[in-house]
């Protein structure tokens, strides 16, 4: 059974972390099941409360204590419990403003290394921009907590000028770390940036999108507002030949190759004939024999990612047919690779004349055709 992604967020009271997370429930599948495992002080969990009235499967909490101090021991308890109970697809941790992101890290890697249920998918820090004062200082050990911070979301930047926000995002610079951050949009940000892919998201095929395509927004924005992110659809498809498979070497490259300032995401259904070792040396067990063919889950997320088993199938590239109509394309066509890229505003048009030159993701073996297209 694949484990369960754990997406972490984290941010000083009032940031705005349950905004975020509520935001997020609609852009999902119905049938999508999401746990959350609160970490608050106090004994009335009223964001609890609110956070089940909106459609997540299932809550638990630790109350009275920093889950990256002394609640630390009872987090592999408390995921193991909603694992089992709610069988959920993700588990969101949402901390406590004083909960350091690092150790929390660190401790989730450690369940899934030991366990096999759970991966890291991502850590996201909320900062307040009307309230927030900066980093307390730069220091090894502020810079060690940021470098296991893989997203900051500036929230509530619409109520003050654009000089207090300026501020804002150089004391982030004061760390000198590359940190991927977007502007929430009235406490919203789009889950092909928060989340990454995962078997229940694969079995829709517009979710290997992210909702994203060529003549539909994300979502509805206001006349004036701009998008935070840039977005690439890409396909491989090969001449009607279902043995066929991506090449891995090329796609690792590629992988390795991505800086995290410029490429936020990548995620992919790919056809392969052996999986392609995770970036921290693991290889996928359940994966079907060296040789056949298989479909697999790519996941990269700032840096970090993993390849993992899928059952399911690649669906067909989206409008093929009337964006390809006389480019060349075989008529009978099977799809081997379905990617979306996410990407800091003003990069999507560089990586694409990057991948289309070849080289990057390409079909093993001759053949193969490329669809590239810039979808936001």
């Amino acid at each position: 059974m694949a484990p369960v992604p754990i997406t972490i967020v984290t941010g000083f009271l009032g940031s705005g972390k349950t905004t975020l997370i509520l935001n997020l429930i609609p852009q999902l599948p119905h049938t999508y099941r999401i746990a959350l495992l609160k970490n608050e002080f106090g004994d009335v969990a009223i964001d609890s409360q609110l956070a089940s009235s909106a459609a997540i499967s299932g809550v638990r909490e630790l109350l009275n204590g920093c889950i990256c101090c002394n609640l630390v021991g009872q987090l592999g308890d408390a995921l193991e419990t909603l694992r089992k109970d709610v069988v959920p697809d993700r588990i969101i941790i949402e901390t406590s403003g004083s909960a350091f992101p690092a150790t929390l890290a660190m401790e989730v890697n450690r369940l899934g290394r030991e366990t096999g249920n759970y991966v890291l998918d991502g850590v996201i820090v909320v900062i307040d921009v009307e309230n927030w004062k900066g980093y307390d200082d730069t220091s090894y050990t502020a810079k060690m907590q940021q470098k296991y911070t893989d997203l900051i979301v500036f929230n509530k930047w619409e109520l003050v000028d654009e000089r207090r926000y300026e501020d804002c995002l150089d004391r982030v610079g004061d760390l000198e770390l590359q940190i991927a951050n977007v502007k929430s949009d009235r406490g919203r940000v789009d889950r092909s940036l928060l989340l990454g892919l995962d078997s229940a998201l694969a079995k829709d095929g517009d979710s290997v999108h992210g909702g994203y395509s060529k003549d539909k927004q994300p979502h509805d924005h206001s006349a004036d507002h701009q998008t935070e992110v840039e977005v690439l659809s890409v396909n491989l498809v090969s001449e009607g030949d279902t043995s066929k498979s991506v090449n891995l070497d090329s796609l690792e490259t590629f992988l390795l190759s991505a800086p995290k300032d410029e490429v936020y995401r990548i995620k992919a259904v790919v056809s392969a004939s052996h999986p392609l070792a995770s970036s921290n040396g693991d290889v996928d067990e359940s994966a079907c024999p060296s040789g056949s063919i298989a479909t697999y889950i790519l996941n990269w997320a700032f840096g970090r990612w993993t390849f993992t088993h899928a059952n399911t199938s690649l669906p067909a590239p989206l409008d093929v047919a009337s964006s390809r109509a006389n480019s060349g394309m075989p008529t009978k066509h099977v799809t081997i690779l379905r990617m979306t890229i996410v990407f800091a505003r003003g990069e999507a048009s560089k990586w694409k004349s990057r991948i289309e030159k070849g080289g990057m993701i390409e079909q093993e073996g001759e053949g193969g055709f490329l669809l590239v297209d810039k979808v936001v």
